[in-house]
């Protein structure tokens, strides 16, 4: 069984705490013979059981030792820490191939903590003599990024709580700072370290509670302020309003303490704290968010909880069993009312803002206005985006606050909405048709040598004089800062600005668009978190990355990667040479400023006060990035000095 094809799987249903495994083989009188001297433990937190966790003891070994001989009895093994799962895998495995018999037996209790799994930078190694002090995250069961672990459990939930001294551990036979995980004070006034937490439900936090190492002779030191941001879900953005906590006093007693920080019974699933430090080394060793009420799937936080009591008798129980079923049902049918009337409002609203930005009267036009292009009478091309028939609620939501948005914009490069489709059928959102497709498709290829020759006009009529490449390029950049920029004044944030979402029309009209990731020609331009979330990483800022902020500035930086995807002609996508997991990273090195930070190069033939365009969108502060309005007026006094 090296390759540990069969397996016996148990579903929990829900999380459990899994202190014990005991297994037995078939004893047959003694004459037994089919058991497993050893096995693999793995296990998974997921709904679905998909993915799966490897159990691995301290010293690096992974295989656990199972019933030896024919004796009949029971061989228990327990391990700390004592695994979270929802569902368990035991591989046997045997020298040859054999037939085994395994009875199992699981023993734990429910996991009422209900974290999920935690994200937290690395711990390090602080020197001490004699020998060095390994302040990592031993036990933790999830994956690691570059600096960062995310996805699994470890030593901040365990429930041990190390000692005064770090150097020493509860357990023998186990390294100097084990109890701990530990960081070092980076450059910076503001320096921090950022936790997240994720739960398997929402919740209703009153406090949480940090166990702090404060041993001054080392240089450690308890945090001196906390601050928490918190979201409901994984799509939402972080609340704006954080919930802070200062630690007052000398804090002078070295002792380790646990210390409690008010949240002020906010309701989310996710919660994302800075601590602030005080001094040089910052060392914790358990982290409790779950103070507070969860709440089941299906529920709202709104709805009140029922507290058990003691029954009262009452009088004439049986009339007021019928009284209440009639004010329930009375309140069902109004609230079913109440919501035909809502839900009918709301799809009067959104058909009406769409189909109002039309003329009145199609056949006639105001004075002094252009003639059409088409003969009254005579089909027009539009090109058409279908919703899926089997698509979840949140996307179809999301697809008709999409068609809102887009209703609402008026401007010569951005892509104009013509109606909405909402009849039994499925959703449709219909634009104007953009003859040449998108852009990254336009430039690389047989259509783009257009912008190589010496003679390219930009508009059919009245015929344009011969332009040379740059300028045009230079003028296809322009048009798209011309649509970022009315998108920046009304406050509305692309997040996937790339050549895939700009369309080109005749005369090499450019617009805005949003249809790149809903295609699969280019799947391979996004980065797919932990499975779900589809991100263009190679054309986000560092915070969208790293903190999930999105805004005008964030824009302007996916603006410098598609210039340079203009001025390349899209020949090579951004930062060819790196991975999506080597792009994460430099995300983290523009963070933290250190010099060690990538940029695009400079295309061949672009000015190098082009590329310095460039390079200030991709500054790390967002104040320091150039408008969209600049941005526009110097690619326009690029293109006219070219």
């Amino acid at each position: 069984f090296p390759r540990e094809g069969e397996y016996l799987e148990v579903s929990l249903s829900r999380l459990h705490l899994v202190t014990l495994v005991a297994t037995q083989g078939r004893h047959a009188g003694g004459r037994g013979r089919e058991f497993t001297a050893s096995y693999r433990l793995r296990y998974s937190r997921d709904r679905d059981g998909e993915t799966l966790v490897g159990w691995g003891k301290k010293g690096g070994m992974d295989v656990i030792m199972g019933v030896m001989g024919n004796n009949g009895g029971w061989c228990s093994r327990t391990w700390p820490p004592p695994p979270v799962a929802r569902a368990l895998r035991i591989y046997p495995r045997a020298p040859r191939a054999m037939s085994v018999c395994l009875r199992l037996e699981l023993y734990g209790c429910p996991w009422e903590g209900g974290l999920l799994s935690y994200t937290a930078p690395h711990g390090q190694v602080m020197v001490l003599d004699p020998a060095p002090v390994v302040l990592n995250d031993s036990t933790y069961d999830g994956y690691s990024l570059g600096p960062l672990q995310f996805g699994g459990l470890g030593q901040l939930s365990d429930g041990i709580l190390g000692l005064d001294d770090f150097t020493r551990s509860r357990e023998r036979r186990l390294w100097p700072g084990y109890d701990y995980v530990g960081w070092r004070r980076p450059p910076g006034p503001q320096a921090h370290v950022e936790l997240e937490f994720e739960f398997e439900a929402l919740r209703s936090f009153r406090a949480m509670q940090v166990h702090c190492n404060n041993m001054h002779t080392h240089g450690v030191s308890i945090f001196k302020e906390v601050e928490c941001l918190f979201k409901k879900t994984l799509a939402t953005a972080w609340e704006p309003t954080p919930a802070t906590h200062s630690v007052v006093g000398t804090m002078m007693d070295p002792r380790a303490r646990s210390i409690m920080v008010p949240l002020g019974g906010r309701q989310a699933r996710f919660i994302r704290c800075h601590f602030f430090f005080s001094g040089e080394w910052m060392l914790f060793s358990e982290s409790i968010d779950a103070i507070g009420p969860w709440w089941p799937h299906g529920w709202s936080p709104s709805m009140p909880l029922v507290h058990a009591g003691h029954p009262m008798a009452k009088a004439d129980q049986s009339h007021t069993s019928i009284l209440i079923g009639c004010l329930v049902a009375i309140i069902l049918l109004l609230l079913g009312v109440i919501f035909l009337i809502l839900w009918r409002q709301y799809w009067k609203k959104i058909l009406g803002k769409v189909l109002l930005c039309e003329v009145e009267d199609p056949q006639a036009l105001p004075p002094g206005s252009r003639p059409p292009e088409l003969a009254l009478g005579r089909p027009l091309l539009v090109a058409v985006k279908v919703l899926r028939p089997d698509a979840t609620k949140n996307a179809r939501r999301d697809f008709l606050q999409e068609a809102r948005t887009m209703g609402r914009l008026r401007d010569p490069n951005i892509v104009r909405l013509l109606g909405v489709c909402g009849g039994p059928g499925p959703l449709c959102i219909i634009t104007e048709y953009m003859e040449h497709g998108d852009l990254h498709q336009f430039l690389g290829g047989p259509a783009g040598s257009a912008l190589r020759c010496d003679a390219a006009p930009l508009s059919p009529s009245p015929p344009a004089p011969p332009l040379r490449s740059l300028p045009t390029l230079l003028h296809v950049g322009a048009q798209i800062a011309s649509g970022m920029r009315f998108l920046s004044r009304l406050n509305v944030v692309h997040r996937d600005l790339a050549t895939r979402n700009c369309l080109v029309g005749a005369g090499v009209t450019v617009k805005v668009s949003d249809f790149g990731m809903s295609r699969p020609l280019y799947s391979q331009q996004y980065y797919r978190v932990r499975g779900r979330v589809l991100m263009p990483i190679r054309w986000m800022a560092w915070e969208c990355i790293l903190m999930g902020t999105f805004t005008p500035a964030s824009d302007a930086w996916a603006f410098g990667v598609t210039l340079w995807e203009v001025l390349t002609r899209c020949r090579e996508q951004p930062y060819g040479a790196l991975s999506d997991e080597q792009v994460i990273a430099n995300a983290g090195h523009h963070f933290r400023a250190q010099g060690r930070q990538e940029y695009l190069p400079c295309p061949p033939g672009c000015p190098p006060a082009l590329h310095g365009v460039m390079l200030r969108c991709w500054a790390r502060d967002a104040a320091d990035r150039p408008s969209f309005g600049l941005l526009h007026r110097l690619l326009r006094e690029q293109a006219g000095m070219a």
